[in-house]
């Protein structure tokens, strides 16, 4: 990913995959494409997880509460 949209989402009522929906549906409505790659921080998964058709994969350069959404270019 060369490019992508930093999200914060400090609530503690939503699931993970909560999160990572709202965080898509915007960079949907922003960019006008559907992410397909989403970076965590290390702490929040321990491996690489699927949430429908965006691939989420542990970072430890992610803070805690940021999601860095992107399209993945090799796909």
């Amino acid at each position: 990913m060369n490019q992508g949209m930093l999200w914060l989402d400090l609530s503690k009522n939503r699931t993970l995959e909560e999160k990572i929906d709202r965080a898509a549906a915007y960079y949907n409505q922003k960019y006008g494409q559907s992410a397909d790659l989403c970076f965590v921080n290390k702490e929040t998964i321990s491996a690489e997880q699927h949430v429908g058709a965006i691939q989420v994969m542990p970072a430890e350069y992610i803070l805690p509460h940021h999601f860095w959404l992107g399209h993945n270019i090799s796909s």
